[in-house]
This record gives C-alpha cells, sequence and structure tokens, in this order.
C-alpha cells in the first residue's frame, strides 16, 4: 500500500528514517516518558518496536509516525494509528495513540498530532470510529483523548492482555471517537 504521511503547521507525521532510531531508543528508555508502560525500552527492544511500525506501514499504508518539528527538523516522538494488535472485546479496531520527548509535552503538541492523524482516519481511510486507552493515572494522555473530541467508554475499560496479571498498570480507561463526532467539531 502506499504510505501516508501528513503535517500540520508546527509538525510532520512521516515515514521512518534508519537515522531516527537514536533519538527513538533515547525517547523509549526515558524513564518518566515510560511511567505509564511496564518498563521502558532498551536500545534492541526499540528497534524491534520500529520494525513493527515498518510492518503495519507495509501491511497497512498507515501506522505510528515519527514526529518531526518543522521548524528544527528534531523528531520529538511518535504518533499515529494501528490495528489493534491483542485480544479484547472491542478489537478489531483502529487505536490512536502519542509519545513525545519530555521537552516537547505542555505545547500543544500531542493534540495538534492526534488532530491529524484523526482526519487521516476519517477523512482518508474512511474509517468508522478510532478508540485510544491508557492507563487510568495516565491523565496527561487522557486531556489529549478530550481535547481531540474522544469520549470515555467506561463501560469498555479493560485490562490489557499484554500487561501481566496483577500489574498496577494493567487496568486501562477506553476512550472512543466516531466519525459523525469528528465532522460535527467546530
Amino acid at each position: 500500500m502506499p504510505l501516508i504521511e501528513t503535517s500540520t503547521q508546527r509538525l510532520l507525521l512521516r515515514a521512518w528514517r534508519d537515522s531516527d532510531l537514536p533519538a527513538l531508543a533515547a525517547l523509549n528508555a526515558d524513564t518518566e516518558v515510560m511511567r505509564h508502560f511496564p518498563a521502558p525500552l532498551d536500545a534492541e527492544q526499540s528497534a524491534q518496536l520500529l520494525a513493527r511500525i515498518t510492518a503495519h506501514f507495509a501491511e497497512h499504508g498507515f501506522g505510528f509516525w515519527a514526529l518531526e518539528r518543522r521548524d528544527t527538523g528534531e523528531l520529538i516522538g511518535v504518533t499515529g494509528l494501528a490495528q489493534v494488535s491483542f485480544d479484547a472485546p472491542f478489537v478489531p479496531a483502529v487505536e490512536i495513540g502519542w509519545r513525545l520527548a519530555r521537552a516537547h509535552w505542555r505545547q500543544g503538541y500531542a493534540s495538534e498530532a492526534a488532530r491529524a492523524a484523526l482526519a487521516v482516519a476519517f477523512e482518508r481511510l474512511g474509517l468508522d470510529e478510532v478508540l485510544s486507552f491508557t492507563v487510568p493515572a495516565n491523565l496527561p494522555s487522557q486531556a489529549v483523548m478530550r481535547s481531540i473530541g474522544m469520549q470515555r467508554d467506561e463501560r469498555g475499560d479493560f485490562l490489557h492482555p499484554r500487561v501481566p496479571a496483577g500489574h498496577p498498570l494493567q487496568p486501562h480507561v477506553l476512550y472512543r471517537i466516531r466519525r459523525e463526532q469528528w465532522e460535527a467539531q467546530p
């Protein structure tokens, strides 16, 4: 499939380059960035993640893009769409997600990139719905979800099957946005 890329006034959501791996590895190794995940990733795990992202793009034409600042060319994180790849009551589904380097938090980049990703989901891919999920303590990500028009689905909250049973990060909250909700936004 042809690779879909997109942009905003301040950001490029683009294909990954081999030269991006060190910045991705640094992002994934940051304990504060990864505090809502079971563990930070080492360099090899980041390389494996990048291989999975690249394979998703090859299969679907979309995925988690490299997030680059247009003014500096700096890779500041990851934002995008992906087929949910684990078993849950809401699957099959496409999720939206983001991960940004700490230096770029609280500047509106996550919401800006997420809105661009939703535009791809609804306007170019023709999806009917997009989901997002995180641990209950991840209030900043939940704020991004609400800022882009997503609504909490408390009945959809779940125990993440890829997090060990009993782990404090296993419970997840679920957010949704349907195409009609996206189109009705000002």
